[in-house]
């Protein structure tokens, strides 16, 4: 579009919408993708106030010739939540609950309601909705009544068309369109002039045929359902800017049966055979895809069945009855959510293969009859073997509907030709086993060419006809469903650089290549689940905070890779849009375990600030907490004179000011006197009943935060770990993890720093001397960090030796037994804890001591320098007060506040005058 096109369009646009209007290189690049493998730039972003506001933005676009694209989530499969116009985000405003009717068993929703707000609303009812699919906490309802969304419990409530009632919309010509009511004339005649191939056209016994226009539900026999015939129209047709869709009753018990089979078609085989004991779910999985991840939770076999039966007493009849190798049935709540959360993160962690191949969307839903499911995944693993690639098929067994992420190579020529290739063989092995070329995800551009292998011409024609009598302008997603754009063309890798980018990390699971680790986010946007609960981890604080999709994982991916591409954020490494969303950052690494693929925005944030200020002055606060353990060694025989200077007054105003940092901040005072210094006036001697030559030596790691901030910690953890028979020494000179200068950008200098720890901790790791971290983030950092930044084996020796206080009490003094505490506990679990080294050994020390109670998930939000910086201020409290707060404020009268960051023990203190404590602190206590 010409320049002088594109001021007409955003002036006439702002002039006419209420809602935000927004042309900038950043909206455009955050809207490019969907979870797709396709890519198309829009000309701008509206996010529609009202129905009034999307009429307004459609007769703009259509006075202006724009196309419209409506957009829920973006987390659809087939490429149709992009496009080169004007896209609608419904997900900023258009999100109420208009109405909820639980007598009728019916709700009102608007387009950009999240499928989990509306369960949890009909919740209160004992109700729920039915179709459920993976993406249910942040897929919005109009996203999936565009798809014909499913889910695994299809089996029991159908698809989102049959249970949509009503629909409100808006054609591209701006006329209403209301599905009450008389069937306009024109769209009666089109269906009364081909009744015997709306008849006869379509798959029979297919509960799972999304693909194409369900015209046959215009037909007199079927009540001239219009509604049913939108859904899964993919926005071609209209845009929805209401709905009313139906509520079923929420069945108060849900049992898991899961039946072990010695492979996947035996799995298959079985699978339709379970559908008359009225199961809620029957899905599928084989052993290529659960891996190691569900250890001591599935029966034997090679595959297993997942099936949700409503009630104990089903659940074990269908145990008998079912032709297992082997069978378990779950009660417990939290062993179901382990076991459906590999489930629901297959289309994330199906993007690698076992060998560590990327695999992509592609042939990602079809579906055949359930009678054939078995010797179709039999034709299909054969096919795959023909063409030479590799997947891993899962999904909706008792529907007949399989996904599946295939090692496409989509970056070059020759691997684009395969894909297209297999894509047209596939389709024709679908269509021979009576099956839909979509079962769930619907065609959008991944498979609308291939609809006449499954319709035939003169059905596609008439799908065609359909299209133009409600868009005759074809203003509406044009590319999808109808005249599509080949399946080959609009690839989002190839914008990307053919050559590896220079960089600082070695990204180790992504071959050192920068590109293959953007790559990595495939768009399901589990960082945009902005409530979750005590299992939604950490991933992502920012995001929750401020429900912006700049601000998730998955937005700041897109902007680095259209930052590659150089296409619309043209800055390169100096780019402004992504720094500004890289800002809120915590750098927190949830998102290195929570996201399914693995996304590391932490490491990426940190590569781009190398860049970004290479040979350019830097933020000031950089330099200050950047270069933190520098600052307060230098400062450390005067630490008395600079504590009392900068305790408050003006004086703490003026440094916080020349500094960069926020000015609500109270700076934390280092301590009178260190951990290294206390222990090197202390005389160590044999400890009691122990022979100090016989016992294991453990090396104690100095962190700056426990060393000048904290050093009661490191005091606790000594008396503790000699208490357990251990000879504790400190490291043989000065160290430190580089975590600072990592998490500022700075990586020269953090890899000198590291060069130079690696050097000195070298006889202690040849000695095989575990190395105890007390603080989660230092550990954390030389854990990943430093390998990472390295790249030597003797760096690789050193993470490996890195072991947590419980861990270190658990591998070095096994017999050793904790003092009883008996006493609760709240507060949280530290981000990098849970990101890179696992809480498991720190819950079984607690149960050991008697600590119960459970401790949140998330970021604290001061995270490191995060919190300190000028500007970050009101995001930081706001993750407080996310979880941790609350979980502080509601703990039991008595019950300690455990905290093992340094970061989050100091928001404790300034946002709730809570004096939190290191687990080293309490057993220390009880001693």
């Amino acid at each position: 579009m010409a320049d002088d096109q594109r001021h007409a369009l955003r002036r006439d646009l702002e002039r006419a919408v209420r809602g935000e209007v927004s042309f900038d290189a950043q909206s455009r690049a955050l809207t490019t993708m969907d979870a797709s493998n396709y890519r198309r730039v829009p000309v701008a972003v509206v996010a529609p106030h009202d129905a009034g506001d999307v009429a307004a933005a459609l007769a703009v676009c259509r006075a202006h010739g724009v196309p419209v694209v409506p957009r829920g989530g973006g987390t659809s499969i087939a490429g149709q939540a992009t496009g080169t116009g004007v896209v609608l985000d419904f997900t900023r405003h258009m999100h109420r609950i208009v109405s909820l009717n639980p007598e009728a068993l019916t709700a009102r929703v608007q387009p950009g309601v999240v499928l989990d707000d509306l369960r949890r609303a009909a919740a209160a009812h004992g109700l729920t909705f039915g179709p459920d699919p993976s993406t249910h906490s942040r897929c919005t309802l109009g996203g999936m009544i565009g798809n014909n969304a499913c889910g695994p419990h299809s089996v029991a409530w159908g698809t989102t068309a049959d249970n949509v009632r009503a629909l409100e919309c808006l054609t591209y010509a701006g006329e209403p369109l209301r599905t009450a009511g008389p069937l306009r004339a024109d769209l009666r005649q089109l269906v009364d002039d081909h009744l015997a191939l709306l008849r006869t056209g379509y798959p029979q016994r297919l509960p799972r045929r999304i693909s194409g226009y369900a015209l046959d539900a215009l037909l007199p026999e079927r009540g001239r359902d219009l509604a049913r015939a939108l859904t899964g129209s993919e926005g071609t047709l209209a845009v929805i800017t209401e709905a009313e869709v139906r509520l079923v009753p929420a069945p108060p018990v849900r049992v898991l049966v899961v039946l072990g089979y010695a492979d996947e078609g035996a799995a298959a085989d079985a699978a339709g055979g379970l559908l008359s004991y009225g199961p809620l779910t029957v899905e599928g999985m084989a052993a290529d895809l659960v891996g190691g991840r569900a250890p001591g939770l599935l029966p034997r076999g090679g595959a297993w069945l997942f099936v949700e039966m409503p009630g104990t007493g089903e659940a074990q009849a269908l145990r008998r009855l079912a032709d297992a190798v082997d069978s378990v049935v779950v009660t417990d709540p939290v062993a179901q959510r382990a076991l459906w959360r590999i489930r629901e993160e297959a289309a994330g962690t199906a993007t690698r293969t076992p060998g560590g191949a990327e695999a992509w969307p592609g042939w990602e839903d079809c579906a055949v009859p359930p009678a054939r499911l078995g010797a179709y995944l039999r034709d299909f693993r054969a096919l795959l073997r023909e063409h030479g690639l590799h997947g891993t098929p899962y999904g909706h067994f008792g529907d007949g509907c399989i996904h599946v992420r295939i090692d496409f190579d989509l970056l070059g020529a020759a691997g684009v030709a395969r894909f297209r290739r297999f894509s047209e063989d596939v389709a024709d092995l679908v269509v021979a086993h009576g099956g839909s070329l979509s079962g769930e995800h619907g065609d959008g551009q991944a498979r609308a060419e291939l609809l006449p292998k499954m319709y035939g011409e003169e059905l596609v024609t008439l799908f065609g006809r359909f299209k133009d009598a409600l868009d005759p302008a074809g203003g509406l997603n044009p590319g999808m469903l109808v005249r599509p754009d080949p399946l080959d063309t609009h690839l989002r890798f190839a914008v990307l650089p053919r050559r590896p980018v220079d960089v600082a990390f070695g990204y180790p699971h992504d071959g050192g290549d920068f590109s293959a680790a953007v790559r990595r986010c495939v768009g399901v946007a589990k960082c945009r689940d902005a409530d979750g609960g005590p299992e939604a981890g950490v991933m992502c604080p920012s995001y929750r905070v401020t429900h912006e999709e700049r601000h998730s994982t998955r937005g700041r991916a897109r902007l680095l890779h259209e930052m590659l591409a150089g296409e619309i954020v043209t800055g390169g490494w100096r780019s402004p849009e992504v720094l500004d969303a890289l800002d809120l950052c915590l750098s927190c690494k949830g998102c290195r375990t929570d996201c399914p693929v693995g996304v590391d925005m932490a490491t990426y944030k940190a590569e781009f600030l190398h860049h970004h200020y290479r040979r350019r002055p830097r933020p000031a606060s950089h330099y200050l907490l950047g270069g933190l353990p520098t600052w307060l060694r230098a400062a450390a025989p005067v630490a008395g004179t600079v504590n009392a200077l900068t305790r408050g007054g003006p004086l703490a105003a003026l440094a916080k000011r020349a500094a960069g940092l926020a000015p609500e901040r109270e700076l934390p005072l280092p301590a009178e006197e260190s951990l290294v210094r206390w222990w090197r006036r202390q005389e160590p001697t044999p400890e009691t009943g122990t022979d100090a030559e016989a016992a294991a030596t453990v090396v104690l790691w100095p962190d700056t935060f426990t060393d000048r901030f904290s050093p009661e910690v490191g005091r606790a953890a000594v008396r503790v770990l000699q208490a357990a028979g251990l000879r504790v020494v400190l490291p043989p000179g000065r160290v430190c993890c580089g975590l600072t200068w990592v998490s500022t950008g700075r990586l020269d200098r953090a890899r000198r720093v590291m060069r130079r720890t690696v050097r000195r901790m070298a006889p202690v790791v040849t000695a095989g001397h575990p190395v105890v971290v007390l603080e989660p983030s230092c550990a954390a950092a030389l854990r990943t960090d430093l390998p990472e930044l390295l790249g030597t084996d003797e760096a690789a020796a050193l993470a490996g030796s890195v072991r947590t206080f419980a861990q270190v009490l658990e591998e070095a003094a096994p017999g050793w037994t904790p003092p009883r505490l008996d006493r609760a506990v709240t507060g949280q679990t530290h981000c990098h804890q849970h990101a890179v080294l696992g809480d498991a050994a720190e819950r079984r020390l607690r149960a050991r001591a008697g600590l119960s109670g459970t401790l949140a998930s998330g970021c604290c939000g001061l995270a490191g320098n995060f919190g300190f910086e000028r500007g970050h201020y009101e995001v930081s409290v706001a993750c407080a007060e996310d979880r941790l707060l609350p979980a502080v404020r509601a703990a039991r009268p008595g019950a300690a506040v455990l905290a093992d960051g340094f970061s989050c023990r100091t928001q404790l203190a300034q946002l709730a005058g809570v004096r939190a404590r290191h687990l080293a602190e309490l057993l220390a206590d009880g001693l």
